[in-house]
């Protein structure tokens, strides 16, 4: 059935197997679901729509099979009250009215264009300033589209993903339409701050990112972490999943435990016992009250 949309070019992965242990090259350790999902978005050219916890990887993934297929970057960062002129395009308004200055000068000494041509001269693309989506829709080289944190924006503006999204084109009044010639690959994040909408979830692959299984998380660890050893990154891992279990106002991220195997290791610690955690929980937990629960927790399994 032929939709309208732009050729999606060839797969990029050639099986589930290259998507996985492709990723795993780039850094990456992505469990069954994530490689699926990201191989079925590939050859069903549809964006995914990645939610989780914050700090699980799923900004990372996006980056990573841009990394692994060479394709280009291009990140749309949300955030409330981001619009039209920030996500999409806007006229270089002082460029235009330069442009204008320039013809009345030239008006005055009968040389300047008509203000037809005026009109038509600054509404060129040399005057436009496209955003991340609309800078995607153009792309002629491969491109991996970035939606960050959608569920910040308001519903305006999620609207506005869903025609990008569903036709792959821009409608600019003074250009016309802008269609791509190539289908990016679209990620989308969210943290889960608010519903999304139905329409929205419908054009998308869903996945599910959620803090790793303990085997995953020493992995993860241990490829990330250089000159650690396979016991301190079993103990960082085991401790990191027991804290999650506490009723904590922020549980610690994979980018924190990181950042605590990472501390651990410049402190030359070879294994861990519950002082040691406690010393520098600071580094894995963003709040007071935080950091004293879980030194209570240590202190009652040491």
């Amino acid at each position: 059935m032929n939709l309208g949309l732009p050729d999606s070019g060839p797969p990029r992965f050639e099986s589930l197997d290259a998507v996985r242990g492709g990723l795993a090259q780039v850094g990456y350790l992505a469990d069954d679901s994530i490689s699926g999902v990201v191989y079925l978005a590939d050859r069903l050219s549809k964006p995914v729509l990645v939610e989780g916890p914050a700090g699980t990887g799923k900004t990372q993934l996006a980056k990573s099979v841009a990394e692994l297929t060479g394709a280009r970057l291009i990140r749309l960062q949300c955030y409330e009250g981001l619009d039209e002129s920030k996500a999409l395009y806007e006229w270089n308004y002082r460029k235009q009215l330069l442009r204008i200055q320039a013809g009345e000068h030239g008006k005055q000494e009968q040389e300047g264009p008509s203000w037809a041509e005026l009109e038509e001269d600054i509404f060129s693309e040399d005057f436009l300033l496209a955003r991340p989506l609309l800078e995607a829709i153009r792309a002629t080289d491969p491109v991996v589209l970035l939606v960050d944190e959608v569920d910040r924006v308001e519903l305006e503006t999620e609207a506005l993903l869903l025609e990008i999204l569903s036709e792959y084109q821009v409608s600019i009044p003074e250009l016309g339409t802008v269609r791509a010639t190539q289908l990016p690959m679209v990620f989308l994040t969210s943290n889960n701050t608010r519903e999304l909408s139905e329409a929205l979830k419908r054009r998308c692959l869903y996945l599910h990112v959620d803090y790793p299984d303990l085997d995953r998380e020493r992995e993860i660890v241990r490829s990330r972490v250089p000159g650690i050893s396979e016991e301190l990154a079993d103990q960082v891992a085991r401790i990191v999943r027991s804290l999650r279990t506490l009723e904590l106002r922020k549980a610690p991220s994979v980018s924190e435990t990181l950042d605590w195997a990472r501390t651990l290791v410049i402190l030359g610690v070879e294994t861990i016992d519950a002082a040691g955690a406690r010393d520098t929980l600071h580094v894995l937990l963003k709040y007071q009250g935080d950091i004293e629960r879980a030194a209570k927790e240590l202190l009652s399994v040491s």
